[in-house]
C-alpha cells in the first residue's frame, strides 16, 4: 500500500489588510496611526488599525469612541470594500499560480494546499515565501504566511511572528511545539473557555492532553473531542476550495450574563455592526432571504427565531435585530450567557465557487 504523503498547507494572512490598503492608496498616511471603521461620533466600531494603533491599545471590534480616548491621533478612514475584494482577487490569483486547491476564509487569509505541488521543487516554504515576495512587489502589500502539515497549525504559524513573517512547524516539531502552545491560541477558545480550562489547571496544550476525552466532552460539548485532538495537533480537516457559503453569522457569550431588555438591546447594536463588516466581506452577488437570532441561557438552553426578509436589502435594519432577540429571549425570560444573529443567503447560481460559513460558529 503506497503511504499517505505528507500534507503541506500553507496559510496566508494579509497584515491590517483594510488598513494597509489605505496607506497605499494615501501615502500621506504612512507612519500614522489609522483605523478603518465608523467615526467615534456615529457609535461606530473598528474594523481594523494598523499596526501603529494597535501600540497604543486599538483593536478590531473596539468602540470608535473608546480608540480615540487611547490614541487621540487616530486618523479614521470609511471602509472601501469593493477595493478591498479587488485587491483580495488580485491576491488570490496569485495564490493560484502554484495551486488550485485555496480556500478562502475572507477578503484577507486563505489556507492553500500543495501537498501535490510540483511548482519551487514541491517546497511548501518557497511556494509560501514566493507568495509573499509577489504580493510585496506587485501589490505593494504585505502578507504573514504559516507553513505547517494541518490547518490548525498553519493558522497559528501565520499569526507567530506578524507582521510580515513567514514561520514554518515542520512535522517534526510539531509535538514539542504544540505542548508549550498556549490553550488560548486554540481556535474557538475565547475569554470563557479559556476561563474554564485555567480552573481546571489546563493553561498549555500538555496540559491539555493530559485530560481524557470524556472529561473534555462533559465539560465542553462536541467541542471537547475537538480540544482533544487539537491538544495533541491532529486536524484533519482538508483544505476546501469549493463549499457554498449558506449564511453568515456573529455571536458574543459574556462574561456576565444579561438580564433584561435594556441590556440585550445595548448588545444588539454591536452585534449587528459586526455583522455588517462581515456582510462587507461578501461577494458582491451576495444575496439574503432570511435573518436569525439565537438566545442561550444560562442554563445552556436557547433557542433560535428567523423571518424572511421582504427584499434582500431589508436586513439593514438594526431595530429588527433587536426587536427579534427580545422576543426570543421573552420565550424564557431567564438570565443570557449568549446572544447571536446571522443572514440565510440565496443560493447563486455559480454557487460551486463560494464558502460556506456555520451560522453560528463556536466562539467565545
Amino acid at each position: 500500500m503506497t503511504p499517505t504523503p505528507q500534507r503541506k498547507i500553507i496559510h496566508i494572512d494579509a497584515d491590517s489588510f483594510y488598513a494597509s490598503v489605505e496607506m497605499r492608496e494615501h501615502p500621506e498616511f504612512q507612519n500614522k496611526p489609522l483605523a478603518v471603521g465608523g467615526q467615534p461620533g456615529s457609535r461606530g466600531v473598528i474594523a481594523t488599525c494598523n499596526y501603529l494603533a494597535r501600540r497604543y491599545g486599538v483593536h478590531s471590534a473596539m468602540a470608535s469612541s473608546h480608540a480615540v480616548k487611547l490614541c487621540p491621533d487616530l486618523i479614521f478612514r470609511p471602509p472601501n470594500f469593493e477595493l478591498y475584494r479587488e485587491i483580495s482577487g488580485q491576491i488570490r490569483a496569485i495564490m493560484t499560480r502554484y495551486t488550485d486547491i485555496i480556500e478562502p476564509l475572507s477578503l484577507d487569509e486563505a489556507y492553500l494546499d500543495v501537498t501535490d505541488s510540483a511548482h519551487l521543487n514541491g517546497s511548501a516554504t518557497r511556494i509560501a515565501q514566493a507568495i509573499r515576495n509577489a504580493v510585496k512587489h506587485e501589490l505593494r502589500l504585505t502578507v504573514s504566511a504559516g507553513v505547517a502539515p494541518n490547518k490548525f497549525l498553519a493558522k497559528i504559524a501565520s499569526d507567530w511572528q506578524k507582521p510580515d513573517a513567514l514561520f514554518v512547524i515542520t512535522p517534526a516539531q510539531v509535538e514539542d511545539f504544540v505542548a508549550k502552545l498556549p490553550v488560548g491560541k486554540i481556535n474557538g477558545v475565547g475569554k470563557v473557555t479559556n476561563r474554564k480550562l485555567h480552573d481546571m489547571g489546563i493553561d498549555t496544550c500538555a496540559d491539555l492532553s493530559t485530560i481524557d476525552m470524556h472529561t473534555l466532552v462533559s465539560r465542553f460539548g462536541r467541542y471537547g473531542t475537538r480540544l482533544y485532538q487539537l491538544a495533541r495537533g491532529i486536524d484533519d480537516r482538508p483544505v476546501e476550495s469549493s463549499r457554498i457559503r449558506k449564511s453568515i453569522s456573529v455571536e458574543n457569550t459574556y462574561l456576565k450574563d444579561l438580564h433584561n431588555t435594556q441590556q440585550i438591546e445595548q448588545h444588539a447594536l454591536k452585534l449587528y455592526e459586526d455583522l455588517c463588516q462581515r456582510a462587507g466581506k461578501l461577494k458582491a452577488d451576495a444575496r439574503f432571504h432570511k435573518r436569525y437570532v439565537k438566545v442561550k441561557f444560562d442554563d445552556f438552553s436557547q433557542t433560535t427565531l428567523e423571518e424572511t426578509l421582504d427584499n434582500d436589502q431589508s436586513w439593514q435594519d438594526p431595530t429588527q435585530f433587536r426587536r427579534m432577540l427580545i422576543q426570543a429571549w421573552k420565550r424564557s425570560e431567564k438570565p443570557v450567557r449568549l446572544l447571536g444573529i446571522g443572514l440565510r443567503l440565496f443560493a447563486p447560481k455559480e454557487s460551486s465557487k463560494l464558502i460556506q460559513l456555520d451560522l453560528f460558529k463556536h466562539t467565545d
